[in-house]
């Protein structure tokens, strides 16, 4: 009954039982079966279980209570016939026919005391029968039977009474037979055509034949084959009996196998049968299926509910949630609940129905809310239009690095390229190859490899290119402020002392790097700035901790734009430190407008990732222009100017003599204090230098004359060049002729100009 209850998909039923042991043992079985099955009962109520006793206001009363149920369609009436009719009687009364499905136990399934006169509220009645098999040889042995040869069943005589309606001579007067109009003969007969067979003799048999079995196993082990009762067995012990009865096994008299279950059920068969209306106001139960040992077999496409209607009606106190919601069951009910929505981010919890899960970060819930599906991960893709862009921006700027970079390898004897300071410019190139190169390890998908590469690159570069230019700017700064006080040579500013110096600094990022690794290993991690994203980005990106790989290099750019501010005074052949300055100042204007940009964009890892490529980019590309393009115009496009001559200022070049002859200062000797790649950093000591050409003497005779004090100041400052010339210890070359001038350091008194000092410190 428990499992046609479940195959009707009811969740909810009420429970009537008679008043007998019958009744409350099945009810009893009943509610631990329902229970394991998760089957609640609305109602339960007791029948009482002799009719004529209970009047049929007990029975209205019992349906009313059913009535307060209404979602509990399915009931299940455990009872004999007379209370089940009586129930029915009820249920038409209370017009309440449509609102009821039975399950019915043997006790009344197909019996006409129930449903004759109450079809409409039968119909539908799924019941019962246990399965039997007619005994062989009683129908034909009770048919044989008659007053006079079955003495030994005192009431076999009411029987034939009520069978033929007639009074037996010489039996009692009772209140059944004292109406009846005649006489019995005796000559009456039992035929097949006005006897009806009860259809479960086989259980009847059955049963003694169980008992016979276990009394013969009984005395054959106790009493060891003597004949009658043993002392053993006087009294036969119930316990010891149950034990041999549990254990019997035989063919009956059906020809059916009798045996007991392990609980100590007899063998589970039944027949299932519905009460439908198989055409209009024709009732009749049918077979529908069988239960076998606990298999239950039921062809659905016979049960009809009500004529036209066969599905079986909704028994469940509350429909089921819909998908993503959860129950909130109503206190005292275990089958009734409200249901309330999971919020966005939230699945019903897969083993508790009453809660809601959150789905872990990097997930979000399906449609239905039944389960976490990962979010796609979200890094920049190499062919996406932010990272193209970016790499093409960074691949015309390796480019033209890689130009500039052959321009110098082809003049890298010319004044202009040695006086850059061949070293440190090639140094320099190198770290502005590897800023754009940077790029496209930034756009690479993100590992432990790759996030390594970026944390030690991003600083690294930087380091390259600013140590370089630091390098540069102190050079120039300590050989001027050395010219205010003395004529000697200050120390490392030599190219090799240069490169030292570059390197030093380079190698401090590189212990920077190496101890951050070791503490805080490089790793790709999922970021998840919201509920909707699943950014795949080294750690470093997360925790801004990127800022310790260009802290060192920030520190730089503050000395280096700090240098060349103290330097910007220098003359103007000496003015690499303007270019350095600028390069400075507009690498901080780009890099305070990152900052904001970067810190502002943690949700869009393409514009994020993008603006530091480009950054990093661009300040490579103001390093490019700033310091290389000068230099290159001279090269490509005015190649007369790289000439030693043209490294000198215009107001130190020509010294007017006697004989209108000029000559030359030192090609570059000025240029050479402005940093570590002018010429003076690249003329060794001992240099030759070229003289200067003769002056157009009507030229400067016409100049004198209009101009007589300049050239007063022009002669002054000749002769200062030439006196402070022949006090280096240097082989310099005048009017084509090679000299050796000077054999001593020039000791800088009151009126020795700063320049010739610087000069003079700078030769030496």
């Amino acid at each position: 009954m428990v499992d046609i209850v479940g195959r009707m998909g009811w969740k909810y039923i009420s429970i009537l039982y008679e008043e007998s042991n019958y009744g409350i043992k099945a009810f009893e079985e009943l509610e631990d079966l329902l229970a394991t099955k998760n089957i609640c009962i609305a109602i339960k109520e007791k029948l009482v279980k002799d009719s004529g006793v209970a009047g049929e206001h007990a029975y209205d009363s019992i349906v009313a209570k059913l009535l307060t149920k209404p979602r509990a369609r399915g009931a299940i009436i455990f009872g004999s016939d007379q209370e089940v009719a009586g129930v029915m009687r009820a249920v038409r009364r209370a017009n309440a026919t449509e609102n009821f499905s039975w399950i019915g136990s043997d006790g009344w399934s197909a019996r006409n005391l129930v449903s004759d006169g109450n079809e409409v509220e039968v119909e539908g009645t799924l019941s019962v029968q246990p399965q039997a098999n007619p005994v062989r040889g009683f129908e034909e042995y009770f048919l044989s039977l008659t007053v006079e040869n079955n003495k030994r069943n005192p009431w076999f005589a009411e029987f034939w009474e009520a069978h033929f309606q007639c009074h037996y001579p010489n039996s009692s007067r009772t209140p059944y037979n004292q109406n009846f109009p005649g006489t019995c003969t005796g000559q009456e007969t039992l035929t097949k055509e006005n006897m009806a067979f009860e259809g479960q003799l086989q259980f009847v048999s059955d049963a003694v034949m169980a008992f016979a079995h276990a009394l013969r196993d009984m005395h054959r082990d106790v009493c060891h084959g003597r004949h009658g009762l043993c002392d053993a067995m006087k009294p036969t012990k119930g316990t010891e009996l149950l034990r041999y009865l549990r254990k019997v096994e035989f063919e009956g008299l059906s020809g059916d196998n009798f045996r007991f279950d392990p609980q100590g059920d007899g063998p589970a068969r039944y027949n299932i049968i519905h009460f439908k209306q198989v055409s209009q106001g024709v009732f009749r139960w049918v077979r529908v299926g069988e239960y076998w040992e606990g298999e239950l077999r039921l062809n659905m496409s016979e049960i009809q509910f009500k004529l036209g209607h066969p599905q079986p009606p909704e028994s469940v106190c509350s429909l089921e949630c819909e998908l993503g919601q959860a129950k909130k069951y109503l206190e005292g009910e275990s089958c009734c609940w409200h249901c309330f929505n999971c919020t966005q981010y939230q699945i019903r919890h897969p083993t508790d129905e009453t809660q809601c899960q959150l789905c872990p970060q990097g997930t979000v819930p399906d449609q239905r809310h039944t389960k976490c599906e990962p979010i796609p991960e979200e890094y920049l893709r190499a062919d996406s239009g932010w990272a193209i862009g970016a790499m093409a921006f960074s691949a015309t700027g390796i480019v033209v690095t890689a130009l500039v970079a052959g321009v110098f390898l082809r003049h890298h004897d010319t004044p202009v390229v040695r006086a850059s300071g061949r070293e440190l410019s090639y140094i320099l190139l190198l770290g502005i190859f590897l800023c754009y190169a940077m790029t496209f390890v930034l756009v690479l998908k993100p590992s432990d490899i790759v996030c390594g590469l970026q944390r030690f690159g991003a600083g690294f570069s930087f380091t390259v290119v600013y140590a370089a230019l630091l390098t540069k700017t102190n050079r120039i700064s300590r050989i001027f402020n050395a010219g205010k006080r003395t004529a000697k040579r200050p120390s490392f500013i030599s190219p090799r002392s240069q490169l030292i110096i570059c390197s030093g600094l380079t190698g401090f990022q590189v212990l920077i790097n190496a101890v951050w690794m070791v503490v805080s290993p490089p790793s790709a991690v999922h970021h998840y700035p919201t509920r909707d994203d699943n950014l795949l980005v080294c750690s470093s990106s997360v925790n801004a901790s990127y800022m310790i790989s260009f802290s060192y290099p920030i520190v730089l750019i503050v000395i280096c734009t700090l240098y060349a501010v103290l330097t910007r005074k220098i003359p103007e052949a000496f003015n690499e430190s303007k270019y350095i300055g600028f390069t400075m100042y507009t690498t901080c204007v780009i890099w305070l407008a990152f900052v904001p940009i970067y810190f502002s964009t943690a949700n869009n890892i393409a514009i994020r990732i993008t603006s530091m490529s480009v950054t990093i980019s661009m300040s490579a590309t103001v390093t490019v222009a700033c310091l290389f393009t000068p230099k290159l115009y001279i090269i490509l496009v005015r190649p007369e100017r790289n000439v030693r001559q043209s490294m000198m200022p215009v107001r130190y070049s020509a010294v007017r003599g006697p004989r209108h002859q000029s000559i030359s200062g030192p090609t570059g000797v000025t240029s050479s204090v402005v940093g570590a790649g002018n010429l003076l950093g690249v003329l060794p000591p001992n240099h030759g230098m070229e003289s200067g050409s003769h002056s157009d003497a009507g030229h400067s005779t016409n100049a004198a004359n209009n101009h007589s004090s300049t050239s007063k100041q022009l002669t002054t400052r000749g002769t200062q060049t030439l006196n402070c010339v022949n006090n280096a210890e240097k082989h310099v070359t005048i009017n084509n002729t090679t000299h050796t001038m000077g054999n001593g350091p020039h000791r800088a008194d009151r009126t020795t100009p700063r320049w010739c000092v610087a000069l003079n410190v700078g030769l030496k």
